[in-house]
């Protein structure tokens, strides 16, 4: 497949459709997109019918239809079906959630008074919002736990960047 460059606008849309599509395991109506981008559904509509004629989207028509993201749509957001995914415990302000992150990356390691790591979620990070102290952690394989502030957040990547406080990961014991 030829690499498709998507606008902003179509990124958001597409996103909002495979949260929403992960955390019901069904098709998506273009109004629930709408609600959760802040857009008229006819718009929405609209940029289904685009994203449908490049082979990010499947419309499902009836009265259970809506909007289904293909395997090309995943491809393009750089995400992963949630059939094989870890999910690491989110707590936000104290309130535990298990959502999946795909990547932590540590954006400025070698800076002598400040860490931020920006983490991708497979999940809507729209509820987060700049301050709000974050737990993200035990990771399946290396029980990474980082504490901190939200910073920042992208709603089009699922995407929160943290004022880090605290990294956890314990050393494995030498035999």
């Amino acid at each position: 497949m030829d690499q498709i460059d998507l606008t902003n606008s179509q990124r958001t849309t597409l996103t909002a459709l495979v949260n929403e599509y992960q955390s019901t395991d069904s098709t998506v109506s273009a109004r629930v997109i709408a609600e959760e981008t802040g857009r008229n559904s006819g718009t929405i509509r609209n940029q289904m019918q685009t994203l449908s004629a490049v082979g990010l989207v499947e419309s499902v028509a009836g009265p259970e239809g809506g909007y289904e993201p293909t395997d090309a749509a995943y491809r393009i957001l750089e995400r992963r079906r949630l059939d094989d995914a870890e999910t690491v415990t989110l707590a936000r302000d104290y309130d535990r959630v298990d959502a999946t992150v795909d990547e932590i990356d540590f954006t400025n390691v070698h800076h002598p008074d400040l860490c931020r790591a920006q983490i991708h979620f497979q999940q809507s990070v729209r509820e987060l919002e700049e301050g709000d102290p974050l737990v993200v952690g035990p990771t399946p394989v290396s029980d990474l736990v980082v504490v901190g502030a939200v910073v920042a957040t992208d709603g089009t990547t699922n995407t929160v960047v943290v004022d880090v406080g605290r990294i956890r990961a314990p050393m494995p014991e030498e035999t």
